[in-house]
Formats: C-alpha cells, structure tokens, sequence
C-alpha cells in the first residue's frame, strides 16, 4: 500500500516513523515565550529548520470538534462531533459525548491501520480515546487509565511497566507527558510506526505564557519532542484551540450566565443554553467557554432573543443555527436555534447554579471556544515541499486538521 482515500482526501502511506502530537490548548504565545527565553530548542529548529505556520481550528475552539477534525481531515459538518456535549433534539435528553457512536465518518488511523500500517492512538484522557479509536484495528489507551489497558481492548497491556512509572494524577500535566513518553516506548519497540499522541490542557488552563509552571512543562514537551526527532520520527505538533484569560480585572471570572439573562428578560424557562465545552474535567473550566448554543422552549421571537444576546457586554457575535452551521462547517442537525460567542476576555455559561468554580483554587480562569482561541500552531520537523503549500494556499490556508496531509504528504524529498 502506497496511499489510500479517506473522507475524500488521499493520504501516503508512513515513509519513516511518523508522531503528531496535538498540544492540546497550546496558544501561540506558549511557542513564542518558549523560543524566546531559548527553553524550546527542538521546536525553535522546527520552525528555523523544518516548518511553522499559524493554522485556523476548528468553531467551537474545543477539544472534541478539533480532535475528530484532525484525525479525519475534515471539518465537523461531515465527521458529525460539534462539542463535547449536547442536546439531542429527538429526545430532548442532554449528553456528553464519551465515545465514537457519533463519529459519521472514518479516521485517518483506522484507515491507516486496516491498510496495515501499525498505527497507536495515545490520548490524555479516555473519553477521547474512545473517540479517536473509533475502528483502529491497533493500539489505543489513555494516560487516564493506563493500568487498565488489555490486549483485547487496547491492543496492548502493561503500559504502566513500558512507560516506567504508574499512571498520573489527572488534573496534572504528567498527564500528558506520560503520553509522550508511552509515544516514545512504542516507537522504540517498533509497536507502531503511525502515532497520534494529543495531550491535555490542564497546564494552559492553570498558567498563562511565561509562567514558570508553564515554561516548565512546554519545555519537558519539546525535550520529548527531540527524542522523538533524533528517533528518525517525522514529527507533526499542532493545537486543537488556543487559550485566552476570561478574568476581570480583580481576578473574578468575567461570565455571562445567558440562560438566566434571557430567562430574566423574557421569562423563566424562554430557553435552555447548552455549554458544549463541558466534559467530565470541569475543574479545568467550570464548563465555561466563549461558544454556547440556545434553544427557544416558550419563546418564540429567535429575532428578539438574539439581539438581547447581542446587547450584553462580552458578546461578540449572535448567529441563527443553519448560518453557524454554514460559516463553520457544522452539522446542522445538531445546532440550536442560534448561538452565541463571547469576546476574547468573556466566557458565557447558562445558569450560575449550573457552574461550579471552586475548582479554580484562586486562579484566573483561562478557557476557550470562540473566534479569540481559533488560531494554533502548526509546525512540522521537516521542510514542506513548495509544490504543496501552493495548494494549501489555495485551498484557503492551513487548518490544524490539514496536519496528517502535510507530514504524510508535505515532505519535501530532499529535507529527509
């Protein structure tokens, strides 16, 4: 096998071991404090010697919506997962998504492992794991739950005697170190030779660029990065969103509750506003971010709802469903009514007895969601052939789900 179709994209087969990392909530400015205080060498020779770019993610900047993007290369209007939690309009019940049986399409893995390529998936957390692995005939498990991996489930068992330590603590950032590390084993044993490692972003909601518990862990990524660049690996690291503080001035969460602003104004039970960064990690949020959806239960003036959304101070835009669906590539079957997404300093959640913050432990709290998180990095270890950035020109510029294209794709001859 040479190359195979998924979802209307063609993709080589792995010339060399191949690693991408999705540093999830990595926001351009962690790339840019590291270089500069010189803690990131292996991403400095990346962007000096390799590739670098800023790519668009996917709307709503979350987790699940950009995850599913990157491993099927294509926007959520064809793979089917809008966020990681929402209202299903056939019953009205509210769910979280914690496994693939909303997946409407393929992944790039398990594409790639039933052609015969020896493909793992690594993930922080195992809900997203569940997702990802949707099909792969290979190795799938979780930082998460790495003592409970099986042959028979996961492909794979003693992880935590491959890695060489037991699993970490969730709400920490070896959680995602210890992704890159089990990375690192599986490479070395020759277990697999296409990997997608994405990490957790425990340590961009606690600490902002520069900071030294920040500084820290970025640069215990990059050293894993070389690892895995002086591995022969061709290495592909991108975001699945960016991060911005949502705090006032006074260190206060800057919120606006929609669902009780609308209730108020129009009446108890106008509407329900869904939260779809919600995920069983809320101490990371409060399951609050910059992009909610809102669905008329006594009202009826859509019209009238939106521009009181408009009105309040934080709101960057108001947009009916299907126009949300058609500006962000979304599924339209899953938006609500309308939507709408906070400014780069506000996150909007539903009702205050609904979000809970003490999680936050004194922190500013940092999240995202909107358009302000939208911009990731997208770097690659080895030089992109011109020839193919001309085409990523012209489809519109880089996406950060354009990542397996450019590292199976992209590689300029000459720079391997």
């Amino acid at each position: 096998m040479t190359e195979l179709s998924v979802n209307g994209r063609r993709y080589n087969a792995p010339r060399h071991p191949t690693v991408v990392i999705c540093l999830d909530g990595c926001d351009p400015q962690y790339i840019d404090y590291g270089i500069a205080e010189g803690i990131l060498p292996a991403i400095a020779a990346m962007r000096n010697s390799g590739f670098y770019a800023i790519a668009d993610a996917v709307i709503p900047s979350f987790t699940n919506p950009n995850n599913a993007s990157i491993v099927t290369g294509v926007l959520p209007a064809e793979h089917g997962i809008s966020g990681n939690y929402y209202l299903d309009r056939a019953t009205g019940e509210e769910r979280m998504i914690t496994d693939g049986s909303l997946l409407r399409c393929e992944t790039i893995l398990a594409a790639m492992a039933g052609a015969g390529v020896k493909t793992a998936a690594v993930t922080a957390k195992d809900k997203l794991r569940l997702m990802l692995a949707r099909g792969l005939d290979g190795i799938s498990f979780s930082s998460e739950h790495a003592d409970r991996a099986t042959q028979a489930v996961n492909g794979i068992d003693n992880v935590e005697a491959m890695v060489g330590r037991p699993k970490p603590d969730q709400y920490s950032g070896d959680l995602s170190l210890y992704v890159l590390d089990a990375g690192l084993r599986l490479l070395e044993r020759q277990a697999a030779v296409l990997l997608y490692l994405s990490l957790s972003d425990y340590i961009q909601h606690a600490y902002p660029p520069g900071a030294p518990e920040a500084n820290a862990f970025h640069k215990a990524v990059d050293d894993r990065i070389a690892a895995f660049i002086g591995k022969n690996a061709v290495v592909g690291v991108v975001a699945d969103h960016g991060m911005a503080d949502k705090s006032r001035s006074d260190g206060a969460p800057n919120v606006v509750y929609l669902e009780d602003e609308l209730n108020e104004k129009f009446g108890a039970g106008t509407v329900r506003v869904i939260c779809p960064i919600t995920d069983p990690f809320v101490r990371h949020h409060g399951a609050l971010g910059s992009f909610v959806r809102v669905y008329m239960r006594k009202a009826t003036n859509v019209a009238a709802l939106m521009a009181a959304s408009r009105a309040l101070a934080g709101v960057e835009a108001t947009l009916e469903g299907a126009e949300a669906a058609l500006r962000f590539g979304l599924p339209r079957d899953l938006e609500g009514d309308f939507v709408v997404l906070g400014n780069s300093n506000t996150v909007l959640g539903a009702t205050r007895a609904e979000h809970d913050l003490a999680g936050l432990a004194g922190r500013r709290l940092r999240s995202h969601g909107g358009l302000g998180e939208r911009k990731v990095p997208f770097l690659v270890s080895h030089k992109l052939h011109p020839d193919y950035l001309s085409k990523a020109t012209a489809r519109g510029g880089l996406r950060n789900f354009d990542i397996f294209d450019a590292v199976l794709n992209g590689i300029d001859p000459s720079a391997h």
